[in-house]
C-alpha cells in the first residue's frame, strides 16, 4: 500500500504510453493464450482498478470465471464470446464484483455451477482446471490453476504493480500471506488477476506484493510511534495528500486489516486509548 490505487493506475497508464502494452478495453474479448480470453467488466473503481476481469477458459467447452457484477451489457459480451460452448460458471469469491452476475449467466447459457472446493477439477475437452483454496482477501477466496499453461487465475490475491485494498471484516492478511507463499511454490508461468493486467513474471510480482505489504506494516508502526492511535489517524498522517473520500475509506479499511495482523504478531496492541506499539 505504498501507493494509493489512483496513483498506481496513473503510473500504469504512463507505462502503457512508454512501453506500449495493449490496454484493457471494456466489452472486448482479448485472447491471452490459446485457452484463455478476458473480457473487462463495466465496474471501474478505486478498488477494482479498470474493472473486474471475466475469464473464459477453453475452446469447445468453456468455463466462465468471475462473470462480474450483474450488468446486462457485460454479460452480453461474455455470452457473445462463449455462446453455447459455456458449460460451467464459477468465481474466485462471493464478492458481488466477481459473483453478482452468476445466476444471470447460468440462466442465459444453461451452464452449471462449478463448486470451487479445494481440489475440485474441471476436465474440459482441451484443459484441466483445478480449484485451490487461497484465503485472505475474503473468507471464501480461491484460485484456479490452468494446468496446461501453468496459469493461476488468482482473483484478488496478486495484482501487477499494486495491491488490491483489503476490506476490514472480510480480509485476513495473515492468511493472505500464507496463500501468496503457497502460490510462490506452484511453478507458475503466468498470473491472471481479477483486476488489472496479466502478470508475465509471477516470481517478481509475488515478491513485490509481499514487499508492499511489509512496507505498509512499517508505515503503520511508524505512524503509531509518532502518535497516531487509530486507522483514521494513520491514514491522515501517512497519506495526507489523498483527498478523495472513497480512496480514504479504502485506505482506512486496509490499515485496519494490517493492524489486526500486527496485533496477532504482538507488534501492536489495542488499548482503550487506541492502538499502540508494544
Amino acid at each position: 500500500m505504498g501507493k494509493n490505487s489512483k496513483a498506481i493506475r496513473e503510473d500504469e497508464e504512463e507505462e502503457e504510453e512508454e512501453l506500449g502494452p495493449e490496454p484493457i478495453v471494456p466489452g472486448v474479448a482479448r485472447a491471452l493464450s490459446p485457452l484463455v480470453r478476458r473480457i473487462l467488466g463495466l465496474n471501474p473503481s478505486p478498488r477494482t482498478s479498470y474493472g473486474t476481469n471475466t475469464y473464459l477458459v477453453g475452446i469447445d467447452e468453456i468455463v466462465v470465471i468471475d462473470p462480474g457484477p450483474e450488468n446486462s451489457a457485460h454479460l452480453d459480451s461474455v455470452v457473445g464470446c462463449g455462446g453455447d460452448r459455456i458449460r460451467w460458471v464459477t468465481t474466485t469469491c462471493s464478492d458481488p464484483a466477481h459473483a453478482g452476475g452468476v445466476e444471470a449467466m447460468m440462466d442465459r447459457t444453461g451452464a452449471e455451477w462449478f463448486d470451487p472446493k479445494d481440489g475440485n477439477t474441471i476436465l474440459g475437452t482441451e484443459f484441466r482446471l483445478t480449484a485451490h483454496e487461497m484465503g485472505g482477501p475474503t473468507t471464501d477466496h480461491r484460485t484456479f490453476l490452468l494446468e496446461e499453461e501453468r496459469t493461476l487465475l488468482c482473483g484478488q490475491l496478486i495484482a501487477e504493480e499494486w495491491s488490491v485494498p483489503l476490506v476490514s471484516g472480510q480480509a485476513d492478511l495473515t492468511i493472505a500471506l500464507e496463500s501468496i507463499n503457497k502460490a510462490a511454490k506452484m511453478r507458475l508461468r503466468r498470473i491472471a488477476p481479477a483486476f488489472g493486467h496479466v502478470v508475465e513474471d509471477p516470481k517478481a510480482a509475488i515478491t513485490a506484493t509481499l514487499e508492499r505489504y511489509s512496507a505498509t506494516d512499517d508505515l503503520i508502526v511508524k505512524a503509531l510511534k509518532e502518535g497516531a492511535t487509530s486507522s483514521e489517524e494513520v491514514v491522515a498522517s501517512q497519506f495526507s495528500k489523498i483527498d478523495d473520500p472513497t480512496e480514504i475509506d479504502l485506505l482506512i479499511s486496509n490499515v485496519e486489516v494490517h493492524l489486526e495482523k500486527l496485533a496477532s504478531e504482538k507488534t501492536v496492541k489495542q488499548l482503550k486509548s487506541g492502538w499502540k506499539v508494544r
